[in-house]
């Protein structure tokens, strides 16, 4: 069985790209699940109920978040009626919605954790005792389960790999938009990559056109930045895994 995973989606260009190409990729790979990170769908930055609603519609059965989830207000609701979005679970107790879940599809449970790393970002309750724990329980409900980490440092998504090895089936790495060349199976158990890039220009800077970023770089002013619209490629791993056992067979990179 097959989980596409689909790296941060960043704004119009990115929705426009899987709403073209998502459902054709979905049929002709045969993928049962697929995830999107979506915390970047609106504007680049960000993520509303219409924007999420846009890839529910091509069948992402899931969509997980990051830093930049608050962005909107209108999804703090929207956040707890919609257990198909999530945000990482490891933000305080009474924070809106839900950091993971466990979806029915076709009489098979597939789990999904949504964690954040602490690593030059804000400091959040910690990653790896909350990702435990977490994992523990719901292996009582299925062995299927992938986990998001949206963190800034390779060393810190390396050691949640393999810190949770052989609990879970994935863990796929994301938030800094460029797809590492690292995916691996770790102990014959767990697939992983760092990070599985972004759906957007390959001639942006981070999904942004270039100019304004420069000129940031350059003149340390602030400057709005803007989706770069043209050469979008969707950055993506397939997880091929056994949905008795939720052991990863294989992981491998898939752009389109």
């Amino acid at each position: 069985m097959k989980i596409l995973f689909i790296g941060d989606v960043f704004g119009s260009p990115g929705r426009e790209k899987i709403k073209a190409e998502l459902p054709a990729i979905i049929e002709s790979e045969d993928i049962f699940f697929t995830i999107a990170q979506g915390e970047n769908l609106a504007g680049g930055i960000g993520i509303t109920e219409n924007t999420a609603a846009e890839m529910f519609k091509v069948e992402v059965d899931c969509i997980t978040t990051g830093n930049h989830v608050w962005k909107h207000k209108e999804v703090l609701t929207y956040l707890d009626k919609e257990p198909r979005l999530l945000r990482p679970a490891n933000f305080p107790e009474g924070v809106q919605g839900r950091g993971y879940y466990v979806y029915d599809k076709d009489g098979v449970k597939i789990g999904v954790i949504n964690l954040q790393g602490r690593v030059f970002m804000k400091p959040l309750d910690d990653p790896f005792s909350i990702g435990m724990k977490i994992a523990g329980e719901m292996r009582r409900e299925t062995h299927n389960l992938f986990v998001d980490v949206h963190a800034e440092a390779t060393s810190e998504k390396r050691a949640l790999g393999w810190y949770l090895s052989g609990l879970v089936t994935a863990v796929i790495g994301t938030h800094t938009h460029v797809q590492t060349a690292d995916e691996q199976v770790i102990n014959g158990r767990t697939a992983y990559i760092t990070d599985v890039g972004m759906v957007g220009s390959i001639d942006s800077i981070i999904g942004n056109r270039k100019e304004e970023i420069i000129e940031h770089f350059v003149l340390s002013v602030p400057r709005r930045f803007v989706a770069a619209k043209d050469n979008i490629v969707a950055n993506c791993v397939i997880v091929d895994f056994d949905e008795k056992t939720g052991v990863a067979n294989s992981i491998k990179r898939y752009n389109f």
